[in-house]
């Protein structure tokens, strides 16, 4: 695909991405697939992941595939969002996938808070900008991961495998 931009001119790109699933039915408000689509076995969470990204398509994306992937995905649009989603769901939470920059509260900020409440929480930290803006304060984030943006798939399955590995 080419794209040319005109001063001027607003642009707009969709992306369609195709999940075959066999097996579907709903459980709760979240939905579960089975086989996982991936063709792979994928490891398996207690509990749920955290996905806190500001940018919603970004968001409803990484949270779809989760989802195609059979976790269970609370979502936040912000830190403080984050925090309150944590909290209502006290103690299911076991992954915080968590873009780097959000708007209000700092990332590392609210990822300490929150694993500082439970500090099993393991993180995957997502981002456009250079790993070192993870790297600050490594000793206290022993069980998380960086991501850069734009991410596949496929790299996005590997790091929670990762992360899950840890520990």
């Amino acid at each position: 695909m080419r794209a040319r931009p005109v001063i001027g001119h607003t642009s707009a790109i969709c992306l369609c991405l195709e999940v075959h699933v066999n097996n579907t039915h709903a459980r709760g408000d979240a939905t579960v697939l089975s086989p996982p689509p991936f063709g792979v076995d994928m490891p398996r969470l207690r509990g749920s992941i955290l996905l806190v990204e500001d940018e919603t398509f970004v968001r409803e994306v990484t949270a779809e595939i989760l989802i195609a992937a059979g976790y269970t995905v609370l979502k936040a649009r912000s830190a403080v969002e984050a925090v309150r989603e944590f909290r209502q769901h006290n103690g299911e939470v076991e992954l915080l996938v968590v873009d780097v920059v959000l708007p209000g509260k700092n990332d590392r900020d609210m990822a300490k808070e929150l694993m500082q409440e439970d500090p099993r929480l393991k993180t995957i930290f997502i981002s456009g900008y250079p790993e070192n803006m993870a790297d600050r304060n490594k000793d206290f984030f022993r069980n998380a991961i960086y991501l850069p943006k734009p991410f596949s798939l496929s790299s996005l399955m590997q790091r929670i495998r990762d992360v899950i590995a840890t520990g």
